[in-house]
Formats: C-alpha cells, sequence, structure tokens
C-alpha cells in the first residue's frame, strides 16, 4: 500500500508515473506508468465545427480554481457509463493539498449559479498532467477543455498529458507515444517556466487559431 504526501507525489509525476485506486471505495492506492503514453499535442488539437459555435455563445460562466474540491467529487461520482470510478478519498485529501499549494488547478463550467462541468489536474514547470472531467449539461465538459488547452497556450505550457487515450480525446487530437519518447517530452517541459493564467484577456478560440487545427 501506497503512503502518499503531496511531496511524493509531484515527485512521481516529475518521474512519469501517477496513483490510482481500483474503485472509491477503494483504500489502496497504486502506481501507473502507461505504456504507450497519451498526449495532446496543442497542434493537433482539433475543435469541430458544432463545440465551436457553442464556445462562441457562452452559455457558461467559466471559473478556474473556485470549486476544486467540488469538481473532484463530481469526477468520482459514479454514473451509467462510469459505474466505478478510481478516485478515492486520499486521492481527494492529496489532489486538494496540491491545489492549495498551486500544484494542481481546476476549469470548471458554471450555469445559473450551479457547476455543470470541468476538470483538473497537475502542473508541473510546462507540463499540465491531466486527471479526470465531468459533464451534467450538454457540452459542459468540451467547453472547459477548450478554455483549459487556450490556458495552457497562453501560459507557455508545452505538454498536455492525458494519460490514456479515450475515443472522446481522440476526437480532439489526442495521439499515444511511447513511453521514452513521453520521457523525453516531460524532461523538456519540466525545464519550462509556464503560467496557468485564471483568466483569458482573449476569447479562447483566437488563442487556439494560431497554434491549432479548428474545422
Amino acid at each position: 500500500m501506497i503512503v502518499l504526501t503531496s511531496d511524493l507525489l509531484l515527485r512521481a509525476y516529475a518521474s512519469g508515473v501517477f496513483p490510482m485506486a481500483e474503485s472509491a471505495d477503494d483504500p489502496e492506492l497504486f502506481w501507473v506508468d502507461p505504456d504507450p503514453r497519451g498526449v495532446l499535442p496543442f497542434q493537433n488539437f482539433h475543435v469541430p465545427r458544432r463545440l465551436k459555435r457553442t464556445v462562441r455563445s457562452s452559455p457558461f460562466e467559466i471559473r478556474v480554481d473556485t470549486a476544486f474540491s467540488m469538481v473532484m467529487r463530481a469526477c468520482a461520482e459514479a454514473t451509467e457509463t462510469r459505474p466505478q470510478t478510481w478516485i478515492n478519498q486520499e486521492i481527494l485529501n492529496l489532489y486538494g493539498e496540491l491545489n492549495a499549494r498551486g500544484f494542481a488547478h481546476s476549469v470548471e463550467t458554471w450555469a445559473e449559479g450551479e457547476l455543470v462541468g470541468g476538470l483538473y489536474g497537475v502542473t508541473l514547470g510546462g507540463a499540465f498532467f491531466g486527471e479526470s472531467m465531468f459533464s451534467r449539461q450538454r457540452d459542459a465538459s468540451k467547453v472547459a477543455l477548450v478554455h483549459l488547452v487556450a490556458r495552457l497556450i497562453m501560459g507557455g505550457f508545452t505538454l498536455l498529458d492525458t494519460q490514456f487515450v479515450t475515443e472522446h480525446l481522440r476526437r480532439f487530437g489526442a495521439v499515444e507515444i511511447p513511453r521514452r519518447e513521453y520521457r523525453r517530452r516531460l524532461a523538456a517541459a519540466l525545464e519550462v517556466e509556464a503560467y496557468f493564467p485564471p483568466t483569458l484577456a482573449v476569447e479562447p478560440l483566437s488563442v487556439l487559431q494560431s497554434r491549432t487545427v479548428t474545422s
């Protein structure tokens, strides 16, 4: 059984591994080191036309780090399509501590004062390690992802680690790379001094247009 501290967790991410639990009810954690590894290169990031229209219509209020714990707990909830999740109480506690220390962030979508979607992840240097996302309204998590990528580009990040590649992420441009290549990209990203912007001074699609494919 792993006994984790937030400092050990950061060292693990810097080494390319991360913890998971078998289920939300299982108190034990284990290290995961995928091969191949999922990443979402910024130049590959694809925003479908319909989602682009949704982002431009601004149906959600976007907030950053105002409800980190709520986002994590929503990601940990069982759903019809995801009856088991890997986020247990220890993970909730540890990542909450990372958020308090400025190493973990949430991008949240709100509608009429209610949290309806979002995502969270860990930052080190110029790397963002995406952990999980959730949605209670159509496109809520997708809009959060668009705002995340825009912030990462604006902040000088060079690596968006998705850990694994799902069909959902593949539609946005996520790809799998060998572990050795991932370690090379991670090492380079850790040398970068990046900043996670809490707000964007410009519309997110205008940030993405110069670096990504939006069609």
